[in-house]
């Protein structure tokens, strides 16, 4: 339940200015998902939210830096993503996989037990086969969204 609330939160923060957090809460039962400030709180902090200045001088939620740069490099260097059972590929521009695999170790998905690099692929095992389909699916969204031809 909690693992689905913050990868609500964070669909939400990347696709909307979001400013506070009533907004927040109410953008996340427009999702179905009910949090009472308290619970938002903690998952602010746990997701490690930062607040950044708008240029109205009002402040808005985002993705700590590091999922930023994660997302950054993803959106150039993936080419493909595949799963089976617990271990998730991914294939990359040459050269570009040990710079895309620290991305992702710096981020510290749960669920990721390792992760190896080679020149243009990466294999990342995770500890169950939902924990893959779920970063599979998270990771063709922030990868592939507005790509032609993925897969």
């Amino acid at each position: 339940m909690k693992k689905r609330r913050h990868e609500i939160i964070m669909d939400i923060i990347s696709e909307t200015d979001v400013t506070t957090q009533e907004q927040l809460i109410q953008l996340l039962e427009e999702r179905g998902e009910k949090a009472t400030q308290a619970t938002l709180s903690r998952d602010i902090q746990q997701l490690s939210l930062v607040k950044q200045r708008l240029e109205d001088g009002s402040f808005r939620y985002t993705m700590p830096p590091a999922a930023a740069a994660e997302k950054s490099v993803f959106e150039e260097s993936v080419t493909g993503i595949d799963y089976a059972l617990n271990t998730i590929v991914l294939k990359c521009l040459p050269g570009m996989a040990q710079g895309t695999c620290a991305a992702i170790d710096s981020v510290r998905h749960e669920g990721i037990v390792g992760t190896i690099a080679g020149d243009d692929t990466i294999f990342i095992l995770t500890r169950s086969e939902a924990d893959a389909k779920r970063l599979v699916k998270k990771f063709k969204t922030d990868i592939f969204q507005g790509k032609q031809g993925s897969r």
